[in-house]
């Protein structure tokens, strides 16, 4: 890191996005899944359970209106300090997931991917999201050149998009998302690395369909 460093303000704490650039479509207006009575989350309508064990999880999103919905019910199994990795070709979804997990935290404002600004930053309620995006790196060392380290030391939960591209120097992910393009609709495999990984992924697996039995 560069010394004498100071964060970039037009990151937009807060969520406000400042000089961000093309974002994955309009964003349509979808509500989260509603808690039930005991403050739990229903099943996601449309998501299918293809793979299942203790630490992974593979499921067929038909649309996206179910990886919205399926984000904001990732959103009810986040914790602070988690880092989840996000990798995909363009267009997989992965903005839309973030999306998705933003509106089930209660976020309202608009949210697009950070390309240029590389992080945006939302403090919602008592938890901090960091949603960055490194697809503009040309070499990993740009990752310490803009200081961004340190956005990764203070327990936000920091959902990283293209994390390739900082090679190395990026912190170790706690949960490994992969999203593609499948037929009509997309794949998404997630992969637990660490014991705050699987209590995550352990919580998101009862929001799914048929979650009291585990299938391979």
């Amino acid at each position: 890191m560069k010394a004498g460093f100071e964060p970039r303000r037009q990151f937009g704490f807060g969520g406000v996005e400042r000089r961000i650039g093309n974002a994955d479509g309009i964003e349509p207006q979808l509500p989260p899944p509603l808690p039930d009575a005991r403050g739990e989350f229903n099943p996601i309508d449309g998501v299918c359970v293809l793979h299942s064990e203790d630490h992974s999880l593979s499921l067929s999103l038909p649309d996206e209106a179910a990886t919205l919905a399926l984000g904001a019910a990732l959103a009810q199994a986040l914790a602070p300090g988690l880092v989840i990795w996000l990798d995909g070709d363009l267009g997989s979804g992965k903005t839309t997931l973030v999306r998705g997990a933003l509106r089930g935290l209660g976020y309202t404002g608009n949210v697009k991917s950070p390309t240029f600004t590389l992080v945006e930053l939302y403090a919602i309620s008592s938890l901090n999201l960091h949603h960055f995006d490194f697809y503009r790196f040309s070499q990993p060392e740009e990752y310490l050149d803009a200081g961004l380290d340190e956005y990764f030391q203070g327990g936000a939960v920091c959902l990283v998009e293209w994390p390739d591209k900082a090679g190395d120097y990026l912190a170790p992910a706690d949960l490994h998302v992969c999203l593609a393009i499948e037929n009509d609709g997309r794949r998404i495999d997630f992969v637990s690395l660490t014991a705050a990984g699987h209590a995550c992924l352990s919580r998101l697996r009862t929001t799914l369909p048929g979650s009291s039995a585990a299938t391979s």
